[in-house]
């Protein structure tokens, strides 16, 4: 996850070993993406927050025909897979140099809930998209906060930095007028609840050919 956060140094990952729960909801989430777009061949893709393993994006990047990961910090063999670019850089601000509408599925997963400047990434992801392109975007809801931080705070089993890091917590209510006022039209926004009401999932497609 990369956050919009001068305190922030490290990504999701970076210096400790993901619990089960971190696992389960990785898997998760990549289930969500997966059923929005069942193949990766030929695409590119965008990772936007991919944590330090980029652990989803490793598992398409092979049939990819390029990546562009982001974080705070990268793993040093992403750095080396061809037809990747990996930045390391802070959200959305590392964004601002790519090409518009050059990429073909911009994912942003567990991460807009630390950014301080939401409106301006969710702007920089469509404006990257190319026609027929979807935006993924996984957030936790406010009822996922309750669990989150039972979780962190008296369970020990998700790191407490993590949710002290958040910024917002957004149910359909609060993430769709959000993607709306940046550039995705009503008819082509799927807003809903997932991980039994712990998260928001949306995909956000842009009309045009793929």
């Amino acid at each position: 996850m990369g956050a919009n956060d001068e305190l922030r140094e490290t990504a999701f990952g970076a210096d400790r070993s993901l619990t089960p729960v971190d696992r389960f909801g990785v898997w998760l989430s990549g289930r969500s993406i997966r059923r929005e777009v069942p193949s990766f061949g030929g695409k590119r893709i965008g990772d936007f927050g991919c944590g330090h393993e980029a652990s989803f994006a490793r598992t398409v990047i092979p049939k990819c025909e390029s990546a562009v990961l982001v974080d705070v910090s990268l793993a040093d063999d992403l750095k080396s897979l061809p037809h990747v670019r990996a930045i390391e850089g802070s959200l959305p601000q590392s964004l601002h140099d790519l090409l518009s509408a050059s990429l073909d599925v911009v994912m942003c997963i567990s991460a807009l809930e630390h950014l301080a400047e939401p409106e301006t990434m969710v702007a920089e992801c469509r404006r990257l998209l190319s026609p027929g392109g979807i935006f993924l975007v996984n957030v936790p809801s406010w009822i996922g906060k309750r669990f989150l931080e039972l979780s962190a705070f008296r369970l020990g089993l998700s790191p407490p930095e993590e949710m002290d890091d958040h910024k917002m917590y957004y149910d359909p209510k609060d993430l769709w007028p959000l993607l709306r006022r940046n550039g995705f039209l009503p008819r082509n926004i799927r807003c809903y609840r997932h991980k039994m009401g712990l998260n928001t999932f949306a995909a956000c497609r842009v009309e045009g050919a793929a």
